[in-house]
């Protein structure tokens, strides 16, 4: 088998060869002839003033000879006529009829043609070539002098024969205009210059292919193309437009160019062990034909062919024994047109009217299997040769919606047309040098292939013309074959493919009038790995295409590995999303008990604050600073209310009033809770007369501590509330399954610094408490500072670690419980204590009275015996007046013991006012 790469060597060789022929024709002396050293007959020939040649597959299979270098090696036998092929040649000889017949249409000239086999085969298809390119005979060769007499070539039909013609071809600057060469790679002008084309560029034939596939959903795919430079460039060029898709190829195998039996079968192995049930087949009709047989033989079935414009419309596959192998084939024909006479024309080829024509034999033979008279086949029953044509012998006679001859038909009316125009040149107007025009008598080739590049007509409507890579309008119809009446196939017309349209619109399937294969009418599976089921996603298998994987369970997030929107999630089958629960610390059974102990706190505190207001003359509410006492009841309330807005929905108002309310009540109550530490420090820690501690520890200045203390919280809220406000936010991170509706604190700065702030004021007080520890042993005042402060700290500092690892909407409640536990600590802890004495030790209260009346007596009396009483230091006396106080605190009864101490308790402040006097008197002499 000769490969591909050595054609250009053959075309060097060939050319030389005609070359030097040539030459030594015109230098050699008068008494030599040229001699042809192989004669190589055309298969119809026509006189005429320019002559055009036609190449056509007539044969689609050789008989190579042996190599044997001993004798002169005999011609290429061609053998497997093709009709359909035929049919086209008959196509060229009617349309060059039509135009001599035409009074519009080259008027006063005549075409001659000149027709060749190229037998299907590349290196047959360059002695056709060649031969086009001599003469007939030596006798009627001209003088190579002058304008070569042949203008135009109409071939090839395959790629890899265009190939080689093209190139022998180049150098003599003679077109050629292909009918069936779609290889996308004669695009490139720069190595095929002359080369024209009236079938579209395969580049939208695979894409067409790859957007069918993509449509179906055929995602496994086998590939077959025959060994030429048209399966492989139209290969490649799909692979190109797959790239990106969800198609893969199962496989890729090649058909050789000249059939081999075995290698065959080897194909249809791996075709019926692969589980691709879908083959796309990049060949040409010839190498179709004895692999559909074998094919046939195998009787292997289930397989979805999706054609090629190659072989789509062959109608040698139209008997009725190929459609339940090849039923349901689909695949991307040329577009049909209308010949009118065709049909008439090819009923006038018979052995009658060419008796010496082998052809015209040979297609007798294939189509009634006989042999005429003067054939020599005895093994087949004789015929006439009167025969008559019928409609079943639609490989050649299928005029009905020509394709490809209609190409060839196309092909001779853009030669006539160009050569129409050519001869219309008016002198002085023309496009070459000088604005001079071509010679009638002498039309060199390269001036008629200027006029091919701009000649546009029309055939019946249809539009010819040429872009500028010689391509023609890029169109297809979308060809199913389908069983007919008779149970051969049909070719039905099931959509289009305009490649002029935007990409996404240029494929147009009508899908209800599709049969596939196997009589099916649902569109056949192809798949590598079957589509996992909701709930999984797709795993790829190492060392395989990613067509082919396993199927492994999907998050819970995620339906068939898609995730689900932001606020859905999938359900427990995992095959829908369905809405994630909303969840926030809501008025269930949570937030109804911590509202509940909110609104029992508050009216407990309000109680407190009722009962100290109704005994506010008493001396245990007096004693006790009555006014910082109902500063805290009242912080407390609100203490004790602001957790309430940690309960429902949260909005921007609620957000922000949470945490503002919260730090500016509890910082309102420590402070208040401050000064009255700072009162009861600074009374006993004035010992001595004359201290001035307690000027500085006022009602006003006990305000002021309040205000200040407040305020710098007031502030810090203030600006927590100006640069980064809580706001209301969707907890997604913690559950997927829920949506936490939150309040984000916006600074986490500000937030932990409110914090601090508060915990800052507590330790404050808790530090002065404990130092206020040694204090008479019976006075609990100073005790239940520290106790209620040392909860408070407790409280706060186990919130913080449950704070951070609270899940969800838990965090609320958590914080909501610190405010009230720390609420109810500061008030049990202060005011339980003196709520009890109050209420349920009264007599004590009276003997507090008793001691309050007497002491009040004896420190007025002794102040007023002083003789200088107005200059006594008042804030002195205050500290005396509160030493005082605390004695009438302890735990006593109406008892001898009690009025003793009550005795002695007048006796040390008389003393204490004797030595301030005394003092006092010193300090002015001196």
């Amino acid at each position: 088998m000769i490969s591909l790469a050595s054609f250009p060597l053959l075309y060097s060789i060939s050319t030389f060869t005609l070359t030097y022929t040539i030459i030594s024709k015109v230098t050699a002396p008068p008494s030599q002839v040229c001699i042809l050293q192989n004669n190589f007959q055309p298969s119809f020939v026509a006189k005429g003033d320019y002559v055009i040649g036609g190449i056509f597959p007539l044969h689609y299979n050789q008989e190579m000879p042996d190599l044997n270098s001993t004798y002169r090696p005999p011609p290429v036998n061609c053998n497997g006529f093709d009709p359909r092929a035929f049919r086209w040649a008959q196509t060229m000889r009617l349309a060059v009829e039509e135009v001599n017949q035409s009074p519009e249409l080259l008027p006063n000239c005549t075409l001659g043609y000149k027709i060749f086999d190229s037998c299907a085969y590349p290196l047959t298809g360059q002695r056709a070539a060649l031969a086009v390119l001599n003469g007939l005979s030596e006798d009627d060769s001209p003088t190579c002098s002058g304008a070569s007499p042949l203008l135009a070539v109409v071939g090839e039909s395959g790629s890899a024969q265009s190939i080689v013609v093209s190139r022998i071809l180049q150098p003599f600057r003679i077109p050629m205009i292909s009918y069936f060469s779609s290889c996308a790679c004669f695009t490139d002008k720069k190595k095929y210059p002359t080369f024209f084309r009236v079938i579209p560029n395969d580049d939208y034939q695979v894409k067409a292919i790859a957007q069918m596939l993509v449509r179906f959903n055929w995602t496994w795919v086998g590939l077959v193309r025959g060994d030429h430079e048209y399966g492989r460039f139209a290969v490649q060029g799909l692979m190109k437009q797959l790239q990106g898709t969800k198609v893969c190829v199962a496989y890729q195998e090649m058909i050789p160019l000249l059939y081999n039996h075995q290698r065959a079968l080897e194909i249809m192995q791996v075709m019926r062990t692969s589980s691709a049930k879908v083959v796309v087949v990049f060949s040409a009709e010839g190498e179709m034909t004895p692999f559909l047989r074998d094919y046939m033989i195998q009787n292997i079935t289930g397989i979805q062919w999706v054609a090629s414009e190659a072989w789509v419309t062959a109608s040698v596959f139209t008997g009725s024994e190929y459609y339940p192998y090849l039923g349901g084939t689909i695949g991307f024909g040329i577009r049909k047109g209308h010949i009118p006479k065709l049909s008439s024309y090819l009923e006038t080829v018979n052995p009658e009217m060419y008796p010496d024509n082998p052809l015209v034999q040979e297609l007798w033979e294939a189509l009634y299997g006989c042999r005429l008279s003067s054939a020599l086949r005895s093994q087949m029953p004789p015929c006439s040769g009167q025969e008559p044509l019928l409609e079943q012998h639609s490989a050649y006679m299928n005029t009905s919606s020509p394709r490809v001859a209609y190409n060839v038909y196309k092909a001779v009316y853009a030669i006539a047309h160009s050569l129409h125009n050519l001869l219309l040149c008016r002198p002085g107007h023309g496009p070459f040098q000088n604005n001079s025009c071509a010679e009638s008598d002498s039309i060199h080739p390269w001036q008629l292939q200027y006029y091919l590049q701009e000649v546009t007509f029309n055939i019946d409507g249809d539009e010819v013309d040429f872009d500028l890579k010689g391509d023609s309008i890029p169109y297809y119809d979308i060809i199913n074959w389908q069983r007919g009446t008779g149970g051969n196939i049909e070719f039905v017309n099931v959509g289009l493919f305009d490649g002029t349209k935007p990409d996404g619109e240029e494929l147009v399937i009508q899908e209800d009038r599709i049969m596939w294969a196997g009589h099916q009418s649902e569109v056949p599976v192809s798949v590598c790995s079957a589509s996992c089921p909701p709930g999984s996603r797709k795993a790829v298998r190492r060392g395989e295409p990613v067509c082919c994987f396993d199927c492994v369970p999907c998050d819970s997030d995620s339906i068939e590995c898609t995730s689900c929107p932001k606020d859905f999630w999938s359900n427990q089958d995992r095959a829908a999303c369905i809405p994630k629960k909303v969840e926030y610390l809501s008025y269930d059974s949570l937030g109804i008990a911590l509202t509940v102990i909110s609104v029992l706190g508050a009216f407990l505190t309000l109680a407190v604050f009722a009962v100290f207001f109704y005994h506010r003359n008493t001396a245990v509410v007096r004693v006790n600073n009555s006014e910082l006492s109902f500063f805290i009841l009242l912080a407390l309330t609100l203490c004790f209310l602001c957790s309430l807005v940690f309960i429902g929905k949260p909005t921007s108002w609620s957000c922000m009033l949470r945490h503002t309310a919260f730090s500016i009540t509890f910082s309102l109550c420590i402070s208040c809770i401050l000064g009255k530490t700072l009162v009861v420090l600074a009374a006993f820690t004035a010992t001595r007369p004359g201290n001035n501690i307690m000027k500085w520890l006022g009602i006003k200045q006990q305000r002021g501590i309040i205000f200040s203390c407040t305020l710098v919280q007031v502030v810090i809220c203030a600006a927590w509330l100006i640069d980064a406000p809580p706001s209301p936010s969707r907890n997604t991170q913690y559950e997927r399954s829920k949506i936490i509706l939150e309040c984000s604190v916006g600074s986490s700065l500000a937030f932990w610094c409110v914090l601090g702030y508060i915990g800052l004021q507590a330790c404050l007080c808790f530090v002065l408490a404990f130092l206020a520890r040694k204090l008479p042993g019976n006075f609990n005042e100073a005790k239940f500072i520290t106790f209620s402060m040392l909860i408070f700290c407790a409280v706060w500092l186990a919130f913080i670690p449950a704070y951070i690892s609270s899940p969800g909407n838990y965090s609320d409640a958590v914080e909501s419980f610190a405010i009230l536990a720390s609420s109810f600590g500061l008030l049990f802890c202060l005011f339980a204590p003196k709520c009890y004495v109050i209420l349920l030790k009264k007599e004590v209260t009276c003997c507090k009275c008793i001691v309050w009346g007497s002491s009040v007596k004896a420190f007025s009396v002794t102040c007023k015996w002083s003789s200088v009483y107005q200059e006594i230091n008042k804030y002195n006396c205050m500290t005396y007046y509160t030493i005082m106080y605390i004695f009438t605190l302890q735990k006593c009864y109406c008892s001898l013991e009690f009025l003793s101490l009550s005795f002695l308790g007048n006796i040390y402040i008389v003393y204490i006012v004797c030595i301030e006097i005394h003092i006092y008197v010193s300090e002015q002499s001196f």
